[in-house]
């Protein structure tokens, strides 16, 4: 595909047109917010759908009990907080209320990584997606900028089962078409390569985008892959493309262990044993910062993907 940027947008913008979508198409959706209407961008929502709406304050692990009652009578919920509030607060209640036995709960997380910011480790959450794929029948889903979360929002309504959607805060590129249909569980191929796969989710897609043209500078042809569903992961798109170009880079702003590089490299291990290399954070909590400095300060960027194709390539 062609990349161009569309406009600057977070994709917490992203679910909250999602979301107000899909108040006007389906009535059984309603929403649930932990006192962060505004950070997740519910007020259109709760504008038109006010009886639909539940503001539970700050109480986490009661609004995952609600979400799973409310299943019960045939409703598809929505529950809204931070990531670190999504997950790591109320892992208890997720599994056993909501996954356990296969709630129709969607839990959509925002300021997930540390893009983040200046609000710290106590909030950037760098563990929650190995935290929800470890749930048996959980789908997790990252999507990589507003126009694709926008897509993912309404398609996961018309998914069965439980679902965690993360999205971030701070205005990142939004490049995907508005058009592009999105497809739980099957990646989306961006550009295509003959010497080195990269498989990249959320806000480092974009990264990976920019790695493209530095890399072809230095005569690599990459094949960049846009992983937004990490579970159930796209095993025949990881296997069709690294048994082209024999080695591999995962991006992700996440830990390097329980991520999308774990994913892939348990699938390789399996299947396919090639040269691995992951482009994520290394055993660290976050800290305060700007999204810039962070992604610097932690590797996330795109010169970090570039130098890991390199090592990668090396290991053939």
């Amino acid at each position: 595909m062609e990349f161009k940027i569309i406009n600057y947008q977070d994709t917490r913008s992203g679910f909250g047109a999602g979301l107000h979508e899909l108040g006007k198409i389906n009535p059984k959706v309603v929403a649930l917010c932990a006192d962060l209407i505004g950070s997740l961008k519910m007020d259109a929502f709760i504008k038109d759908f006010p009886e639909r709406f539940f503001q539970t304050g700050i109480s986490e692990a009661n609004m995952m009990g609600m979400a799973a009652g409310l299943t019960i009578g045939g409703y598809i919920p929505f529950t809204g907080t931070f990531a670190n509030f999504s997950t790591g607060r109320v892992y208890d209640q997720i599994r056993q209320s909501i996954a356990y036995s296969g709630k129709n709960v969607k839990i959509c997380a925002s300021h997930a990584g540390v893009t983040l910011g200046e609000d710290g480790a106590t909030h950037q959450i760098l563990e929650d997606i190995g935290l929800m794929k470890m749930l048996p029948g959980m789908t997790v889903i990252v999507p990589c900028d507003y126009n694709q979360t926008k897509a993912a929002t309404i398609a996961i309504a018309a998914h069965d089962g439980p679902v965690y959607l993360r999205f971030g805060r701070p205005k990142v590129p939004n490049f995907m078409p508005e058009d592009r249909p999105f497809i739980i569980g099957k990646a989306d191929l961006l550009h295509e390569g003959a010497d080195v796969s990269i498989f990249a989710t959320g806000h480092l897609v974009w990264k990976a985008v920019e790695a493209l043209e530095i890399l072809k500078k230095d005569g690599i042809h990459a094949e960049l892959i846009n992983i937004h569903t990490i579970k159930p992961l796209d095993e025949d798109a990881v296997l069709q493309s690294v048994s082209k170009t024999k080695c591999v880079v995962t991006a992700e702003e996440h830990q390097m262990n329980g991520g999308l590089g774990d994913s892939i490299a348990q699938l390789l291990g399996r299947k396919m044993p090639l040269p691995l290399e992951m482009v994520a954070v290394n055993d660290r909590f976050g800290q305060s910062g700007t999204p810039e400095e962070l992604l610097m300060e932690y590797g996330l960027e795109t010169i970090n993907i570039v130098e890991a194709v390199h090592r990668a390539i090396k290991r053939k």
